[in-house]
């Protein structure tokens, strides 16, 4: 079983994660933000990966410590549950539809963190949810997986339905990038030997 639970603490956040590959998309979630909980519970969802997030942060200053360290600890938990990444498929993309909005994600699990970020909202929070704190969860969680990233709106109005389709369209290109390529199961996706 590909797995990893990942403790962070620090003077603004306490955060534990722990991450099954190659669950069944079975979700525990707690953030103290109602809004993130529902999206992060969709990324597990849609995903398959099993995920269990408990996060205590200093939400009375704001929401930004919460949600970057949180990124931050997924994005650890799925590269450390990869370990040498041997049999991977390691690139996917999802088109992500929900009502009028369509959002296209491509990842590329290569070492290498980077994120393309094309999205917009036109209101500042959804719920109690920051809209500016989006962006900054998939460049976190980018970051310490160590992918490259492209999370692209094509066209949407509502809000809600942007911000659910990004994280459906991870979770539906995650799930494809992660799984082992039955005709190469024992090699590393890369002419380099290495990701």
């Amino acid at each position: 079983m590909r797995t990893a639970t990942i403790a962070r603490n620090t003077s603004e956040t306490k955060i534990d994660v722990t991450v099954n590959l190659d669950g069944t998309g079975v979700y525990e979630v707690s953030t103290g933000i109602g809004f993130f909980d529902h999206m992060l519970e969709q990324l597990s969802r849609h995903s398959l990966i099993d995920l269990a997030v408990r996060t205590e942060g200093d939400l009375h200053i704001d929401q930004h410590h919460t949600v970057e360290d949180t990124g931050l600890a997924i994005g650890e938990a799925i590269a450390q549950a990869l370990g040498e990444k041997r049999g991977i498929h390691r690139y996917a993309e999802a088109l992500s539809p929900m009502d009028e909005t369509l959002t296209r994600v491509a990842i590329d699990i290569s070492g290498r963190p980077f994120l393309v970020w094309k999205t917009e909202f036109s209101q500042k929070r959804l719920g109690e949810m920051d809209t500016e704190m989006f962006e900054h969860f998939f460049h976190s969680f980018a970051q310490t997986a160590g992918v490259t990233l492209h999370i692209e709106t094509l066209y949407g109005q509502n809000n809600h339905h942007i911000a659910e389709s990004a994280f459906k369209g991870l979770a539906r290109a995650l799930r494809t990038a992660v799984e082992i390529d039955p005709r190469k199961a024992d090699a590393i996706p890369s002419t380099k030997g290495t990701l």
